[in-house]
């Protein structure tokens, strides 16, 4: 199954739209701070999924899922 089929892709790339809309009101005091650090997290979910994907073993795959839920604890940290 190719990676934009996946509905966990779909939904986390979903996320990051989200993100950029609701931290582009947040004030510039934070464009550096937590404006910065939930984007990074929130992009770096589906670009997890996507190299994790094109990995040549599941052990490789894994761990890049793994990695994505580091980023997403960190979302859930901030809501």
């Amino acid at each position: 199954m190719h990676w934009k089929e996946l509905e966990v892709w779909k939904e986390s790339h979903e996320l990051v739209f989200h993100i950029y809309k609701i931290t582009s009101s947040f004030t510039n005091e934070e464009k550096y701070g937590i404006i910065s650090q939930l984007r990074r997290c929130s992009s770096s979910i589906p670009a997890n999924i996507v190299e994790g994907q094109s990995r040549n073993s599941t052990r490789e795959y894994l761990q890049f899922l793994y990695i994505l839920c580091f980023f997403q604890k960190i979302l859930v940290i901030y809501q």
